[in-house]
């Protein structure tokens, strides 16, 4: 593997690590954008989830429009919609300005996380497209990592003795932030080529092999320009292709294939873990401080397993990853819910006395009253306290009222994330960017991520009502119990496209 190919999957799939940073900052920044906006559950959904629902438009016209146009020309138009959603979300002064500043971010990484395996599959060859296509998912864990250690150290500082943060403006630097990223991957991909199979399919031969001779090197250029001559022909029906063409039989199973794994990612809870990591935290009662730690420590997890996945893609293959993680992402969850069943919620007299926030006097009825699940005990707070004030001190109160065994759930989450990053994470895009002839990638990519990012807009959207109507045992339960089915079902249908390049593959999946 050269490092011309290395370093050009590096850059073009940075539009993964800004999806990552939005997407872990947003954990952090709800703590103070709550309350200081007076967000109901349905708004913290909304603001959470708005990038995901301007993500399934991207999805579903930047494959084809890149098609057109090229990879490269979209891709620096997601950098720049990365770099303005940062800016306006800093600035904003109102709930619905948030929301459509971050809809524009949403607009950026819908469109990036399409094309970046898009592309880095038509560089690459059969025996590294596992290992480089997956740098998309390591940029992703690097950005929530980056992420829970930016918002550690924002919450860190915000205290009195430094006077420069305080709770107003803590969470716009926390999102303003990601301006510097998104502005140094729009510069970086001014040194990426256009993709090969894409000047093929336009007819530009001599820029494409110019192309395939700097990154692979003559010797197996020549090999890759055969491989793409030999299909060309087909290829070139790219602009007769049609939106109904998708349902042809031919392609039935590899949508099927495609559209299941892309639900079953996003319907097990990734982006609730990860968009709402900070808040479920502090359930379990560790206090805001230690939540916002645990969230560098889940986001470390998530970037070893992500490594130890590239390493084995491409030798264990893509269905033993897949079914080996999601039997281990359903244990963990259902850990989770059996831990958070067993929590009582009870506040001592004493620990109301500790209170310093306004209304706190008001909870002295209540002490010694102890809660069997936490949907009882956090309503009766928000009516005695009201939604604001309990919003804002939710981490203290849950520190000092909340019995339960912390150990266990975050060892069943920490689970969960490390089974994710091994499997489902990494390996669904590599899948879509193997599964479909190229005539048809741009379309049929486009529609199986249009599914996961609407799957994992309802699941960001919906969350915060669960957490709060049903409670955090039955949340995880549901999870779980539907990651389970999910194992059956991939071990029926998954197959195993290891080691074959992306034409032989299409010979061979095309009923």
């Amino acid at each position: 593997m050269s490092k011309k190919l290395l370093f050009i999957s590096f850059v073009v799939s940075l539009g993964g690590f800004l999806f990552g940073f939005d997407a872990g900052i947003i954990s952090g920044v709800m703590s103070y954008v709550g309350p200081e906006f007076n967000l109901t559950d349905g708004q913290i959904g909304w603001v959470v989830s708005a990038p995901s629902w301007a993500a399934m438009i991207a999805m579903i016209f930047s494959g084809r429009l890149s098609d057109r146009l090229g990879r490269k020309k979209i891709l620096l138009l997601v950098a720049f919609l990365y770099a303005v959603s940062a800016l306006l979300s800093a600035y904003a002064i109102t709930y619905e300005m948030l929301s459509l500043a971050r809809m524009i971010g949403g607009l950026a990484f819908g469109a990036a996380l399409i094309l970046a395996p898009m592309y880095i599959a038509e560089i690459s060859t059969a025996e590294n497209r596992g290992v480089l296509v997956s740098i998309q998912q390591l940029n992703i864990v690097l950005g929530f990592f980056a992420a829970f250690l930016s918002n550690y150290f924002f919450n860190k500082y915000n205290s009195p003795e430094h006077l420069f943060l305080n709770d107003e403006n803590v969470w716009r630097w926390m999102l303003g932030v990601e301006l510097f990223p998104a502005l140094l991957y729009f510069l970086a991909l001014f040194f990426v080529p256009r993709s090969p199979r894409w000047l093929y399919l336009k007819n530009k031969y001599i820029e494409a092999k110019q192309v395939l001779n700097q990154i692979h090197g003559k010797n197996r250029a020549e090999k890759e320009i055969s491989s793409i001559e030999k299909s060309i022909d087909k290829d070139k029906e790219l602009q007769q292709v049609k939106w109904t063409d998708i349902l042809k039989p031919s392609l039935r199973f590899i949508m099927i294939v495609g559209l299941v794994v892309g639900v079953l990612q996003q319907i097990t809870g990734i982006n609730a873990i990860y968009f709402y990591a900070t808040s479920i935290f502090k359930q379990t009662g560790i206090g805001t401080d230690a939540a916002f730690s645990s969230g560098i420590l889940l986001s470390s997890v998530t970037v070893l397993f992500t490594f130890i996945a590239m390493y084995l893609i491409d030798r264990a293959g893509r269905r033993p990853l897949l079914l080996v993680g999601t039997a281990g992402i359903a244990i963990s969850l259902l850990l989770c819910a059996f831990g958070f069943s067993q929590a009582t919620y009870q506040l001592k007299l004493q620990d109301i006395y500790q209170f310093k926030f306004e209304k706190s006097e008001n909870l002295i009825p209540i002490a010694g009253n102890e809660y069997q699940n936490d949907v009882d005990f956090k309503e009766e707070m928000k009516t005695i306290l009201g939604n604001s004030t309990y919003s804002k001190n939710d981490g203290l109160i849950l520190e000092a009222a909340t019995q339960i065994n912390a150990t266990l759930v975050l060892v069943g989450i920490l689970g969960f994330i490390a089974c994710f990053a091994f499997s489902l994470g990494p390996v669904m895009w590599v899948l879509l960017s193997e599964l479909y002839p190229i005539k048809y990638r741009g379309i049929a990519i486009g529609i199986v991520a249009f599914v996961n990012s609407f799957i994992s807009s309802a699941v960001q959207l919906v969350f915060p009502w669960e957490l709060s109507n049903l409670g955090n045992a039955m949340s995880f339960f549901i999870f779980g119990a539907i990651a389970a089915v999910g194992f059956f079902v991939l071990l029926k249908i998954l197959p195993e496209t290891k080691g074959k390049s992306l034409e032989e593959l299409e010979t061979t999946l095309i009923k």
